[in-house]
């Protein structure tokens, strides 16, 4: 199915100049954002207590939802609760994670089983109460950034070795503007960044380097086939010949995430969201930050024998 005519040429590398400005000051943005105001971690991070209940069956039909309603209205704090149904619906479990310390709430347990009692008019038991500690959030903060900066380092060596040195860079950099700018962009408006979140960034990276690839390879043909010469102008062809494959997978991934988002709830909000704007900001960097690097490199003698 093609979507685009093959022999269509529009100039996406004519605006790089532009987009390299956009990209530049959005990523320069984000970095600075997160300096200044932080991430607001949320307690798989932070830490805090996690509150395991079971709902009687007299409650009749419940869901994470009813019981977010009545958590965030007990107060501060409780607003940021995340709750999830810890096993299968006949069970009714539910898990409670706060980020509150002992100190700031010593009656919470009893708080949201009273509160949530009263609010579904059935017995609401206390399975068992855990905390993550700061140490633990301290240690799952640095094995999720250890985690970016490892995939990172194993694609600049895949790109490396699959098709030539002066492809990888671009690889990338456009991976990292993906990852940065999507995180400053939860950090603008204040969403919580958590585990879900963390791995919704590794999904973005490995889509976005899908992308990628794709371009990258027609672009590997079109070189043997015309030379490096005018390679502006190769890139330029190798993405429009594959434009119908970038736009039916990102629209169609896109229906997916967007249906998430709508419907998916408060649970699944910011893990589609954070797919959602990475998925935009990779197809974008595919073509505005790793093809037009690729063209820097290129024109400056940046590149090492050919590799299959």
């Amino acid at each position: 199915m093609r979507l685009i005519p093959h022999e269509t040429k529009i100039d996406f590398i004519g605006q790089s100049r532009i987009c390299a400005i956009v990209s530049a000051v959005l990523f320069a943005g984000s970095v600075l954002l997160m300096g200044v105001r932080g991430f607001q971690l949320g307690i798989d991070f932070a830490g805090g207590p996690a509150l395991q209940v079971s709902v009687a069956d007299a409650a009749g039909p419940v869901d994470e939802g009813d019981l977010r309603t009545v958590v965030t209205a007990l107060g501060p704090g409780y607003a940021d609760a995340v709750i999830y149904r810890y096993d299968s619906v006949e069970k009714r479990m539910f898990m409670i994670n706060i980020p509150l310390s002992k100190e700031e709430s010593p009656d919470l347990e009893l708080r949201i089983t009273s509160a949530l009692a009263e609010a579904l008019g059935a017995p609401v038991l206390r399975e068992r109460l855990e905390s993550v500690g700061p140490r633990i959030g301290a240690e799952l903060r640095w094995n999720g950034l250890w985690a970016l900066m490892l995939s990172w380092v194993l694609i600049l060596l895949y790109i490396w070795f699959r098709f030539d040195l002066r492809f990888a860079p671009g690889a990338v950099v456009a991976l990292i503007h993906d990852v940065v700018i999507t995180a400053g962009v939860f950090v603008a408006i204040g969403l919580e960044f958590n585990l879900q979140v963390l791995a919704a960034l590794l999904v973005v990276i490995g889509y976005s380097l899908n992308d990628t690839i794709v371009i990258y390879d027609r672009v590997r043909e079109n070189l043997e086939l015309r030379g490096a010469t005018h390679i502006a102008d190769v890139v330029n062809q190798s993405i429009n010949q594959t434009l119908s494959r970038t736009l039916l997978t990102s629209l169609t991934t896109l229906l997916v995430v967007v249906a998430l988002v709508l419907l998916g709830g408060p649970v699944l909000r910011d893990f589609a969201l954070a797919l959602l704007l990475g998925i935009v900001i990779g197809t974008y960097s595919t073509i505005y930050v790793a093809s037009a690097l690729l063209i820097f490199l290129e024109q400056r003698g940046f590149h090492t024998a050919q590799q299959a």
